[in-house]
């Protein structure tokens, strides 16, 4: 009897005693101990990259616990799921899932501090492969963060080498086809000599990037910035810092810099501008990298230049329409209703009948517009099986392909007949996977197109017949670019 009562009376305490608190896992302090050596202490990348929102892409709440509890195949990146419990791989996710407190400075000592050039190219040297160097493809695969150069005439890679982590923008080509220039999200602008199939150097430009352009001489790169609100001009031979122009108008507001671009025809580079309304012009003629600014009544983004590079034409901030501006007269010279958002950066020019046109395919619609560039008229709407992202032809074909990748036709190409404006085929590469992003090569008789997966493919085809012709393993495969079309500014190709 005494027990029972002893035995209740203890029951009753320990349920009337305060509940221990957990602790709550120390999330900056997991980040220091297992993050920081590789992906910095202030989480702006070093050996990995930069671990900020900006910086993730699509990489959001569960997908990040599952890289830190899995690891990533074909990288440094190792897992924790031995070492960290769940509720610290969620507190870790959390931590670096918020934006940073403050702004980071990156300017010309940060940017230099990061420069290292591992070899100073021959002059004199000529390519060590047999190939036609004029047409090589430089195949970015992002599943493993690699690059891959591929012969264009016996379609063989003659080279696989390691990339920085995401690769953004798409790379530029030096004037002779020789060097290629890459740029990560994280801002590492990389150079690497195609002749001799080694990497030249790399220096960190941003912390967040957009985009590069080369100037028309070889001589300058332009990196534009989210963060900082930057635009970074660099040597093209060395890589070293020339000028740094912070994005901020007239009255001081900053603005993220959405893309710069390489206007030939000006000598010159154009800039997009996300949060004000201006476009900028950087003239490559002087050595002073002189700015004009150009007012317009709302941010741009997205930029179509016409063949002259005078009018730029350029996507609202609201989708509904696209505005065309006179870079000469800074004027606006039009608007167009364009419904769908256009993905005018990969718009393609061509000529119907004599007349000069552009078309571009829409990221929310499954519509090609076709617009004149003699008035800025819609010269039709052509329904497409779904929204896309590319569009690519070739001077030397009457065939535009398109994707419809941004919805559920994802899996499937229209060709457009050029000189009739009718979709003439569609194409489903391989059922149920992302079809993306066709290039041509020098001569417009093949197109490769991406199955972006990984795995993925390249499909080739005969670009009069459709037929396909081969399949190529490849590990995610996103843009491939043909030297010679890139350097020339193909009619079919982004600029």
């Amino acid at each position: 009897m005494l027990r029972a009562r002893n035995l209740f009376v203890l029951g009753v305490l320990l349920l009337a005693a305060p509940a221990v608190a957990q602790t709550a896992p120390d999330a900056a302090a997991l980040y220091q101990t297992h993050c920081a050596s590789c992906h910095g202490e202030t989480r702006l990348g070093g050996l990995g990259p930069a671990l900020i929102p900006q910086n993730m892409g699509r990489l959001r709440g569960p997908a990040i616990s599952k890289v830190i509890a899995g690891g990533r195949n074909a990288t440094q990146m190792q897992g924790f799921a031995d070492v960290l419990k769940p509720d610290e791989i969620d507190a870790l996710t959390a931590f670096v899932s918020k934006p940073l407190d403050k702004t980071p400075v990156w300017g010309a000592a940060e940017i230099s501090a990061t420069r290292v050039i591992e070899r100073k190219p021959d002059p004199a040297a000529k390519p060590v492969f047999a190939a036609d160097p004029l047409n090589l493809f430089v195949v970015v695969e992002v599943g493993d963060h690699h690059a891959t150069i591929l012969d264009g005439d016996k379609l063989e890679a003659i080279t696989r080498f390691p990339t920085r982590f995401a690769l953004h923008g798409g790379p530029k080509f030096s004037p002779d086809g020789r060097f290629v220039y890459f740029m990560s999200r994280d801002g590492w602008v990389e150079k690497y000599d195609i002749w001799t199939l080694g990497k030249v150097g790399e220096v960190r430009a941003g912390v967040n990037a957009r985009n590069i352009a080369l100037s028309s001489d070889g001589r300058h790169i332009a990196v534009a910035n989210y963060l900082p609100n930057s635009l970074v001009i660099l040597s093209a031979e060395d890589l070293s810092v020339e000028k740094i122009i912070d994005a901020v108008d007239l009255k001081g507001k900053p603005s993220r810099v959405s893309a710069v671009y390489q206007a030939r025809p000006r000598q010159s580079f154009v800039v997009a501008l996300k949060d004000v309304p201006e476009i900028w012009e950087i003239g490559t003629k002087d050595a002073s990298l002189p700015l004009r600014r150009i007012a317009i009544d709302e941010p741009l983004d997205d930029f179509f230049f016409d063949p002259a590079y005078r009018h730029v034409l350029g996507s609202a901030r609201d989708g509904a329409a696209a505005k065309v501006f006179d870079l000469d007269t800074e004027k606006k010279a039009a608007e167009l209703p364009l419904p769908g958002l256009p993905h005018l950066g990969s718009g393609i020019a061509f000529r119907i009948q004599g007349r000069p046109v552009m078309a571009t395919p829409h990221l929310k619609s499954g519509l090609l517009s076709v617009i004149a560039l003699d008035d800025w008229s819609v010269v039709k709407t052509i329904p497409t099986p779904g929204p896309g992202f590319f569009m690519r032809s070739h001077e030397n074909t009457p065939y535009a392909w398109t994707d419809g990748m941004m919805g559920p036709t994802k899996d499937t190409m229209a060709i457009l007949d050029k000189r009739t404006l009718d979709i003439v085929r569609k194409i489903t590469p391989s059922p149920g996977k992302t079809a993306a992003h066709v290039e041509f090569d020098r001569t417009g008789a093949r197109v490769l197109v991406s199955i972006w997966e990984d795995p993925g493919e390249l499909v080739i085809y005969d670009a009069a017949t459709f037929a396909e012709l081969k399949r190529l393993p490849m590990r995610k495969p996103s843009g491939k670019y043909n030297v010679f079309n890139k350097i020339n500014f193909s009619d079919g190709t982004s600029h």
